[in-house]
């Protein structure tokens, strides 16, 4: 999936660089050159420099052929008028973005677009909403620091110890639900066709936690 993301501050960047290591296609709209030095050195998205609510610059960073689009700049106007220029002028299905004000951001969640913020739970939420139908996170802390929440594995993670799905996703198995009861892992057990599994990680990296569960084992971890 192409994603368009606009402001590579904390947020962008974390989005940006989250979408591209679970597989998609990502470029990242910025003003200033130097935003994109917080892009992590995997990062192996497009780097588009301007403004992100004008029309060539969109063009220019693939916005006709994004599934997704994330406005999250540090101004509240840039974002909504980039947000409703994707919608609508481009026919993205998938808009979010973050604005600062909360009297905004619900008068713009009448008009279709989900609006989010503060940085790790933003992160969250903003790849689950440009990449899944529905919210996973069951649980937060009253932090906001850590999450619980079910993954959806791949079915060549049956028959693997859940200390392999652990060091995949970078994140620990909380509980498996298996035949209607509740299971706290060892490091030996082993994931089953039936397991409903539950797996707690910081916030930023829920979503992609997820994303990498639903993927095939890696060969790296045969080695």
């Amino acid at each position: 999936m192409r994603v368009v993301v606009m402001g590579c501050g904390r947020v962008g960047a974390s989005v940006a660089d989250g979408l591209s290591r679970i597989g998609h296609e990502v470029a990242i709209i910025d003003r200033d050159s130097t935003a994109f030095n917080r892009l992590s050195p995997e990062f192996n998205g497009e780097r588009v420099l301007g403004m992100g609510f004008d029309r060539d610059v969109l063009l220019r960073a693939g916005i006709e052929d994004a599934a997704a689009f994330a406005a999250v700049s540090s101004g509240d106007n840039s974002n909504i008028i980039a947000a409703r220029l994707a919608r609508e002028t481009f026919g993205v299905s998938r808009v979010v973005a973050r604005i600062y004000d909360a009297k905004r951001a619900a008068v713009y969640e009448r008009l279709g677009i989900p609006t989010i913020a503060t940085v790790p739970w933003t992160t969250d939420r903003m790849l689950d909403a440009l990449t899944r139908e529905s919210e996973t996170t069951k649980w937060r802390d009253p932090t906001g620091t850590v999450a619980v929440a079910e993954v959806v594995l791949h079915e060549d993670w049956i028959g693997r110890p859940v200390t392999d799905l652990e060091a995949a996703i970078n994140a620990r198995v909380a509980f498996l639900i298996r035949f209607g009861t509740g299971v706290l892992p060892e490091p030996r057990t082993v994931i089953q066709a039936s397991d409903q599994v539950y797996v707690v990680a910081v916030s930023g990296r829920v979503a992609e936690a997820i994303a990498i569960a639903a993927l095939p084992p890696s060969e790296d971890l045969d080695k």
